[in-house]
């Protein structure tokens, strides 16, 4: 998927919502676990409710990783049902990899040609040899971490290395590199005061913005100082909408909950 075609689907659905698919069998509804896949179960039915409210899903590796081949065979079944049924919406493997350079290539290889990601989160810490693989792909994006939500990003995003912020000088060197207009960034909601001068260094990029929700960040905010002439954001919330109900209406509720977002969302595109 082109930045455009996420551009457009932004406007005609008023909405830059991102829901995170992050399952956690301990939290899903109880009468799921009698499905044969109950994290597919619970995705399908997530996806069917909210599908028209939101641009993106951002499945979080990890809570498939830790079921084992079950795990990763629901997440091959999700993204398989995303890219065959909902074709338009934008897809994001929150796996956060980044490794020396022929291995990031078959990360590459295994989340954008055997899933079929439009995307993947990364880590910079170890340079352009390292991120340059995940761009060479066409139509794909990977999505650099850059300053992120998590209270421990002040152990190092912020702290100054010869007179400038880490979190700025990865952002300034990330955009020397081959490809780099493949590159979306992640940015923390509850960093909201940053984003002034994160877009004075990357002012036409999309920007990943957790932190909404049960993290506390303001929506408000982030459009405020993040949104620029093309929306340029991809506001994620998971378990504040896939968790608001853990009955049989889980999903009608996370409808209601994403369609609160959504609404705010389009008021501030207008």
């Amino acid at each position: 998927m082109t930045t455009q075609q996420l551009t457009e689907q932004i406007h005609k659905k008023q909405s830059f919502l991102c829901i995170g698919l992050d399952v956690d069998l301990n939290k899903i509804p109880k009468h799921l676990l009698e499905e044969d896949d109950p994290i597919f179960a619970f995705n399908k039915a997530i996806i069917d409710a909210t599908h028209h409210l939101c641009v993106a899903y951002k499945p979080n590796t990890a809570f498939y990783e830790a079921y084992g081949l079950k795990g990763w065979k629901a997440l091959e079944k999700t993204i398989s049902y995303l890219n065959e049924n909902h074709p338009e919406i934008f897809t994001i493997a929150d796996a956060k990899r980044g490794d020396i350079g022929n291995t990031s290539r078959m990360y590459a290889k295994a989340f954008f040609e055997d899933l079929e990601f439009d995307s993947i989160t990364v880590a910079p810490y170890m340079g352009s040899d390292s991120i340059e693989p995940f761009l060479e792909f066409k139509n794909k994006h990977t999505i650099l971490l850059a300053l992120t939500s998590n209270k421990g990003a002040f152990d190092f995003q912020t702290k100054t290395v010869e007179g400038k912020d880490l979190y700025r000088q990865v952002l300034e060197i990330s955009k020397t590199w081959k490809n780099a207009e493949n590159l979306m960034y992640v940015v923390g909601a509850t960093k909201a005061e940053y984003f002034t001068e994160i877009r004075k260094i990357i002012p036409n990029a999309f920007l990943l913005v957790p932190g909404i929700g049960a993290q506390g960040g303001n929506l408000k905010d982030v459009c405020k100082y993040g949104m620029n002439n093309n929306v340029g954001l991809l506001v994620n919330s998971s378990r504040g909408i896939i968790y608001a109900s853990h009955d049989h209406d889980f999903a009608q509720a996370a409808a209601q909950k994403a369609s609160v977002l959504q609404k705010e969302m389009a008021l501030e595109l207008i």
